[in-house]
């Protein structure tokens, strides 16, 4: 048997000479990577959100550096950035040994970063554009839903506290009657006068008018009872009024997180598919760098674009030459508003892809595919019939935004031996037409099957919807830490950073042979000719007399 031998292991004991632990960070390390960006980042606007006096602040710097490098490794838990502190030696030699616990690091990010992340995403990106990694001149647009870190099972519901309110407001209406026949019988001269609706206002008045008239009085038992309801009641509907105004728009919102909307998700923790608190995330990426990012409390992409694309504008002072985006973006407002801003739109919209199938252009009962007469506006029906318009309309989308509408009916459908193909209506066939939605779909048709359109479309799922794949999977980032919409805006801004920080460290470590042939490479070769040049001016022994007499 051969004789084994271990290595000897050295002494847990001081040395005279004791190592640098920070030597073992290697020079391309990551970590001095972050120490450089942010040093170079502008943080006054961060220095204004200081009062001064009391105890001294950790630099904001040095806690940008140390929130950066936690999002890059996936640390998002304020504790255990705390604990990284102490334990591991890139998070010590960037703090520059500073051990801020969990309550400073959280209070710097919700407290410090509010209204600022932007500012700073903004700058990393205008950094990567100058490295031309991006060029800002086209946004490959998707959005996503992130669940929010609120209960799953305490909700409030729109439809439910309208009807409750009405329930209620009706009860109130009786009591308030009741209470009117009575100071009628004994005091013709005071009348309460009811509106349609009654709010939490208008009732705390009333009662507060029906005890003056009644203080002199002996109210009756029942009486009195109606008077105490109303008052256990106007706090119920105090309640419904607040629970309203915080729905505003929206259609649900959680009780644990009010600014979550419960949206119907992809996956959940059961695999059923059920609603669950969460934000739309909006993100616009170029070569998987996330460019804009902007988050809403309405579950759909088609209202988001237009606020989305705005933020852009007043992030950079400019819009993008180029949209590339799915088919949930394809609505009229959004044609008409990229048409206005002079934003091609590579935008797909519903049914673009059915267009293209066989069975769609050989169907000739489609409204779609019936022929139009431009010039006499008129259609013409699979059998030959005229359809004429026979009135206008106009629609609104659940953002208000108006459109209009034409109604095209066939003349005689009755012994018309097509009728069971083409429509199941007892009377003449009507169609409806949105002409302007059409000529939108047609110019957005052209570009999507252009050379340049076919390439965007093939670039779009490697491009956007990878990085939400990064996100979600690689990054595990499926859940926001942190409550309410401003500090969600702030956790996302995080890993936005984070996100693009790591693509630059991919893009220097495989093109790093490019960036020494380019920049150092280059410096090397100009240094040759010099030499060359300086000895061809100088004789090698005027040289060597010139080279003695300085040493010497």
């Amino acid at each position: 048997m051969a004789k084994l031998s271990f290595k000897q292991l050295p002494e847990s004991q001081p040395s005279l000479f004791p190592e640098n632990i920070y030597d073992k960070i290697p020079k391309n390390h990551p970590v001095r990577l972050i120490d450089k960006i942010v040093d170079n980042l502008d943080t006054k606007f961060i220095l204004k959100t200081y009062k001064g006096g009391g105890n001294s602040a950790y630099p904001p710097k040095l806690m940008l550096k140390i929130l950066f490098y936690a999002y890059l490794n996936n640390i998002y838990s304020s504790r255990k950035i705390a604990k990284a502190l102490q334990e591991n030696i890139h998070f010590m030699w960037l703090a520059r040994h500073s051990t801020p616990n969990f309550r400073t690091i959280n209070n710097f990010r919700g407290k410090r970063l509010k209204n600022q992340i932007h500012i700073l995403f903004k700058e990393v990106v205008l950094m990567l554009n100058q490295m031309g990694l991006v060029s800002l001149k086209k946004q490959y647009v998707d959005g996503t839903k992130i669940e929010a870190t609120s209960n799953r099972y305490t909700f409030v519901w729109k439809k439910s506290v309208e009807k409750n309110k009405e329930k209620l407001q009706n009860k109130l209406h009786n009591i308030l009657q009741d209470i009117e026949q009575h100071i009628q019988i004994d005091n013709s001269e005071n009348e309460i006068n009811l509106p349609q609706e009654i709010d939490y206002n208008y009732l705390e008045k009333k009662i507060s008018e029906i005890n003056e008239i009644l203080k002199d009085q002996e109210i009756p038992k029942p009486l009195k009872k109606k008077i105490n309801t109303l008052s256990k009641e106007s706090e119920r509907l105090k309640k419904y009024e607040k629970q309203l105004d915080i729905l505003d728009e929206r259609n649900s919102y959680s009780k644990t997180d009010i600014d979550a909307t419960f949206m119907r998700m992809k996956d959940d923790h059961m695999k059923n598919g059920q609603l669950k608190p969460a934000y739309n995330i909006q993100i616009s990426s170029e070569n998987q760098i996330i460019t804009h990012y902007s988050i809403y409390q309405s579950p759909t992409d088609t209202t988001c674009l237009i606020p989305h694309l705005e933020g852009f504008k007043s992030q950079y002072q400019f819009h993008s030459q180029e949209i590339i985006a799915d088919a949930g973006y394809g609505s009229q407002e959004n044609y008409e508003y990229l048409e206005q801003n002079n934003i091609i739109p590579y935008i797909k919209y519903n049914y673009f892809h059915k267009e293209q199938t066989r069975k769609y252009k050989n169907n000739a009962f489609l409204s779609s595919n019936l022929y139009y007469n431009e010039k006499d506006d008129y259609f013409i029906c699979p059998m030959g019939q005229k359809m004429n318009k026979i009135k206008q309309g106009k629609r609104k989308t659940a953002n208000g935004y108006e459109y209009q509408v034409n109604y095209y009916q066939a003349i005689n459908c009755k012994s018309c031996p097509l009728r069971g193909q083409c429509h199941t209506s007892k009377e003449n066939r009507i169609i409806e037409v949105n002409h302007q939605l059409n000529a939108y779909r047609k110019k957005a048709r052209e570009l999507l099957l252009s050379e340049e359109g076919l390439n965007h479309r093939s670039k779009r799922g490697i491009d956007v919807e990878p990085v939400f794949g990064q996100l979600k999977f690689n990054n595990n980032f499926t859940r926001f830490t942190l409550r309410g919409l401003e500090k969600v805006n702030i956790e996302f801004g995080l890993m936005a950073i984070g996100h693009n920080l790591r693509k630059l460290l991919a893009y220097i470590a495989n093109n790093l042979f490019d960036f020494l042939k380019k920049h150092i490479f280059a410096q090397i070769k100009n240094l040759k000719k010099l030499i060359f040049v300086f000895f061809r001016k100088n004789k090698p022994q005027n040289l060597f007399f010139k080279l003695n007499f300085e040493i010497n």
